[in-house]
């Protein structure tokens, strides 16, 4: 009775089998029955979206609920390892406090409001479409001309350079904007 008792403690089980204190005899009752969170979720390969290095992720996910975003070993520009910013890639999408909604600002209010993403989209669109009808320079001094200096667009780090020949070619050509630029590194 009294060696069953005391080989419920761990450090006599690992007296008692040589262990280093990292094995069988470390683990109780709970503990030998724990699974990973993922054992039987199903993992994408992706990429991190924080910025150009193009980090490797494996996000693992289970009937429709994400599980965990890990960094991917087998990535040959990350080799499973993460910054700050991607190892939160989870937080991000899972965060009570997240914003799910778009919220518009009305002119001369002082509160928010929440739009439905249609609505939203349209806003831009039409603004965007009235933006351009209202400043688009067709010609100047006989040169014809097309374009105008009434709106931009910037890129961010992760549009790759087929993103930003498209962002290009649609901005440029059939909007008329001239302030077009980008950060992108890959």
């Amino acid at each position: 009775m009294l060696k069953d008792t005391l080989t419920r403690w761990p450090f006599i089980r690992q007296i008692l089998s040589g262990g280093d204190g990292t094995g069988v005899e470390a683990m109780s009752a709970r503990t030998r029955n724990l699974r990973p969170r993922h054992e039987s979720a199903e993992v994408a390969r992706s990429v991190c979206p924080y910025c150009a290095v193009g980090c490797g992720q494996l996000v693992y996910h289970k009937n429709g609920k994400l599980i965990s975003i890990e960094g991917d070993p087998a990535s040959f520009i990350s080799r499973g390892r993460l910054c700050p910013k991607g190892s939160d890639s989870f937080e991000l999408l899972t965060h009570a406090n997240r914003e799910t909604r778009v919220k518009y600002r009305r002119p001369y209010s002082t509160k928010w409001a929440e739009l439905d993403l249609e609505t939203a989209m349209d806003m831009i669109a039409a603004r965007v479409w009235d933006t351009r009808e209202r400043t688009l320079i067709e010609e100047r001094n006989g040169e014809v001309l097309m374009h105008t200096t009434a709106m931009a667009h910037l890129g961010g780090a992760t549009l790759d350079n087929e993103e930003n020949y498209l962002i290009k070619k649609l901005f440029a050509a059939g909007l008329g904007m001239v302030c077009i630029s980008n950060q992108a590194r890959i």
